[in-house]
């Protein structure tokens, strides 16, 4: 799967997700682009899935219809995160294209 992460995404996180293709907003260039704009932009390069610590995208965005994923994670804390990473990890897997999932990091 090929994934982007957002601004906020730990890039380390990359590490945890074998066998996908990932690449941050920053990489590409993109970092200066709002939310709606960048979720086109990535769509149509390719991009299957997106990786996001914006708890507010979905209510900000209008998500029916699109091709791409998000899944927003509830914190950018990669301490956290990469103590749950197998549980990120499981999301990628099983989200569904178009869909969209919150992903609750739990506290230590």
């Amino acid at each position: 799967m090929k994934i982007l992460f957002d601004q906020g995404t730990p890039a380390p996180l990359r590490h945890a997700l074998v066998g996908h293709v990932v690449e941050t907003a920053f990489e590409r260039g993109w970092q200066l682009l709002q939310n709606g704009e960048l979720l086109s932009v990535a769509e149509v390069a390719g991009f299957e899935l997106f990786v996001t610590t914006d708890q507010n995208l979905r209510h900000q965005q209008n998500l029916a219809g699109r091709r791409m994923a998000v899944l927003a994670l509830s914190t950018t804390d990669w301490r956290r995160i990469q103590r749950h990473a197998q549980l990120v990890s499981d999301a990628v897997e099983n989200i569904e294209p178009g869909g969209y999932a919150d992903l609750i990091i739990p506290s230590p």
